[in-house]
């Protein structure tokens, strides 16, 4: 076995393996050299190359939301780590730990005019939990930066950033390690509630006759089925789940903005919670959110044991804690509350759904008719989502009870949704979907250049000429400004790309297409895209005629 001769590439090595940090995905370069060496010449890491820079933090990325251990992208020294930013950010406020390593010039080369060389230390500032700025030769104080690097993304759930200046020569290599490293331990975290606080939260909680559960993204599993079960129990709690949450009960809405849409003033101040518990991630429906900002609870309470955002300007409480311990310790302690909040808001659900049924029974062929076609399709298969329509259309019906679904909702961008889908799938071993509009596929076009795409792995691609999620949105007309800058109105089709990299490609282009190829499609061996054709200006007012018509009392 071959070890980098540099001293400092050595320490990166041992440390990462001692603790853990074993899958690394590396870009191509020669100041990394040392590394890439260490790393693939190593039988104990698992190595991924993808060239292109931002393709593979992503991809790293997604190995990592799926193992929720720290995984590493590697790269070169100068414009190499800035396509590293998005994944950088989305990790950041996603809370995934994908640890940067970027190779450097000696701190002398730096603003010299000297090749391949911008100024690296601290770049991922505003968004990493820790900056690791290394000096070129092997040290304690290296080694202490490297461990704690690897501590934060471990415990605290998130991306940090390892600058390593390297002088050549860059190839040269040994039989065995010339260096002893400094290791420190993981910290364990091990919180829960103080009897104190648990007798102030219960005290307000049992007075409530209106409580609010709005649960973000989680983690499958992150909330046991007897917790649901209590929850729904309770005549004084509503809860809310979004397609992130990986949370399914009978009795919950999962379909916010369908139920909160149609309401009027009134409805509002009758649903308006006296207490909103928070968990989770980050939420999509921008209609409960403004719908908590105007009408606040006077409690905002938020379980998470890292971070805690204002999100709706009420923010009372932080339990730093995970949502299962949260809900495991806090109700034992309450009581069951006459209301009829629960009640009320079940009916509601009731008439949306048969509303909901009706119109989807004449609907026209679009992206909304295709969503109600595709959905029942996803069972047996881990869903990624990308952003805009996408995931907001996913948000308006019925997912199959236990369906795992992932966004990168972190930043809510398209940047990076199909190589974080791909590294999903390596990372989780599960047959997985990408469920994904035409301009966010074709952005992330370079993350099918990856040769450890997983053999069933499955692409449905909505296309329907351009960027939809703006005429959605208020304030579009239809002009060309609009159509070539907002819109980015395009006749592509994955056709091509789907021979070029190797997957099956199927199409369709109406309803009695699509009815006859999802069951064939998902049913087929082998990766594949299907690439659903719609039409690109009628999208728009269906989804308006819907929301009317769920408000219509007399149709």
């Amino acid at each position: 076995m071959a070890y980098p001769k540099i001293p400092l590439a050595q320490s990166i090595i041992q440390i990462f393996l001692a603790k853990g940090v074993t899958d690394i995905v590396i870009s191509p370069g020669s100041r990394n050299a040392p590394l890439t060496i260490g790393f693939a010449g190593h039988p104990k890491f698992n190595c991924y190359s993808i060239a292109d820079e931002r393709c593979a933090a992503f991809f790293a990325m997604g190995i990592a939301q799926q193992s929720g251990r720290p995984v590493a992208v590697l790269c070169t020294s100068g414009s190499a780590v800035l396509n590293f930013y998005p994944a950088v950010a989305e990790a950041f406020y996603s809370q995934i730990p994908l640890v940067v390593v970027s190779a450097d010039r000696p701190p002398e080369k730096i603003d010299i005019g000297d090749g391949q060389t911008i100024r690296q230390e601290n770049v991922f500032l505003n968004h990493s939990l820790y900056n690791a700025n290394l000096t070129p030769i092997a040290s304690a104080s290296n080694d202490l930066e490297i461990n704690t690097a690897l501590n934060m993304a471990h415990t605290r759930r998130g991306p940090v950033h390892i600058n390593v200046p390297f002088e050549e020569p860059l190839y040269e290599t040994v039989k065995k390690f010339t260096v002893d490293v400094t290791l420190t331990p993981y910290a364990r975290i091990n919180r829960s509630l103080s009897v104190d606080d648990i007798k102030a939260s219960t005290n307000i909680w049992n007075a409530a006759t209106r409580k609010l559960v709005l649960i973000g993204s989680l983690e499958p599993e992150s909330i046991e089925p007897e917790i649901l079960e209590k929850l729904a129990a309770d005549a004084s709690i509503v809860v809310m789940t979004e397609s992130t949450s990986n949370v399914y009960h009978r009795s919950f809405i999962s379909q916010i903005d369908r139920v909160i849409t149609p309401f009027t003033v009134d409805d509002y101040l009758r649903m308006q919670p006296e207490i909103l518990l928070t968990v989770g991630g980050m939420i999509v429906s921008k209609r409960i959110k403004t719908f908590l900002r105007r009408f606040r609870p006077e409690h905002h309470w938020h379980v998470d044991p890292l971070r805690a955002y204002n999100t709706y300007g009420a923010l009372t409480h932080h339990f730093e804690v995970q949502p299962n311990d949260f809900f495991e310790q806090f109700l034992p302690f309450t009581l069951l509350v006459s209301s009829d909040y629960a009640r009320e808001t079940q009916s509601i659900i009731a008439a949306r759904q048969q509303k909901h049924d009706a119109f989807m029974a004449n609907v026209p062929y679009s992206d909304f008719k295709v969503f109600s076609r595709l959905i029942p399709h996803l069972s047996g298969f881990d869903v990624q989502v990308s952003n805009s329509a996408a995931i907001r259309y996913m948000q308006l019906f019925n997912l199959p009870a236990g369906l795992n679904v992932f966004c990168n909702r972190g930043t809510s961008g398209i940047d990076g949704s199909t190589s974080t889908a791909i590294g999903a799938a390596v990372g989780s071993g599960r047959p997985t979907v990408l469920v994904t509009g035409d301009i966010g596929f074709f952005y992330d076009s370079n993350a099918l250049w990856n040769q450890y795409i997983p053999k069933d792995f499955k692409i449905v691609l909505i296309n329907n000429g351009g960027g939809g999620i703006f005429r959605i949105l208020p304030g579009h007309r239809e002009t060309p400004l609009f159509h070539t800058f907002f819109d980015t109105e395009h006749n592509l089709n994955a056709s091509h790309l789907a021979a070029m990299y190797g997957f099956g490609y199927h199409s369709a282009s109406d309803d009695r297409q699509l009815t006859q190829k999802l069951s064939k499609f998902f049913a087929e061996k082998g990766r594949a895209i299907l690439e659903i054709f719609t039409p690109t200006r009628i999208n728009d007012q269906i989804l308006q005629d819907y929301f009317a018509f769920l408000a219509d009392d007399k149709k």
